[in-house]
């Protein structure tokens, strides 16, 4: 942790940052994993959702 003193006699106490990275754009495998489970998650909701409108 890094302090400094100000002329006054308090304390500032600073984090020490983490080295940036930067984000990598999704591989082509990646991608459609994600086309996947955005549809299963669509049909989860459409099934809630029919099931609840059953239900009432």
């Amino acid at each position: 942790m890094y302090t400094t003193q100000l002329d006054n006699g308090t304390l500032n106490n600073y984090a020490v940052e983490p080295k940036m990275t930067y984000a990598e754009y999704p591989a082509v495998y990646e991608q459609r994993r994600y086309i996947v489970q955005g549809a299963i998650a669509a049909l989860f909701v459409a099934a809630t959702v029919l099931v609840s409108f059953a239900v009432s």
